[in-house]
């Protein structure tokens, strides 16, 4: 069973910098792509970024391009979020999710996701 465990969020003010990690169990996630997303009060859950484990491929919504970048660690297992830069709106709840193959930024096709963890983003 996989299993997939966010952590690393908190309050910061607007230009400092988080790093946000997933500690993921339960297989090895060769074939897998796993990406990170995003719900702020109110709004949908929106895609932030996503990795394709096997190779290291990625791909960022434009929201964050240039701001956040996405790497994993095949020895531990964990899939991390840099996020430099931060403006308020990316305050928000962060998850991770996971999904076998080359995935989109589609929430609905991702098959396992952790609990989130809270990101705030003073002014």
């Amino acid at each position: 069973q996989v299993q997939l465990q966010a952590s690393g969020g908190g309050l910061v003010q607007a230009g400092d910098s988080l790093r946000l990690s997933c500690a993921a169990s339960g297989r090895t996630f060769g074939g897998y792509s796993m990406g990170w997303f995003r719900q702020a009060p109110g709004k949908e859950r929106e895609f932030v970024a996503r990795i394709y484990w096997s190779v290291g491929s990625t791909y960022y919504a434009d929201s964050v391009k240039g701001r956040f970048s996405i790497s994993r660690d095949n020895v531990a297992n964990t899939m991390y979020l840099q996020m430099n830069n931060l403006k308020p709106e990316d305050t928000a709840v962060y998850y991770c999710a996971a999904v076998r193959g080359i995935a989109t930024i589609d929430a609905h096709k991702y098959d396992y996701w952790g609990q989130g963890t809270l990101v705030t983003v003073s002014s």
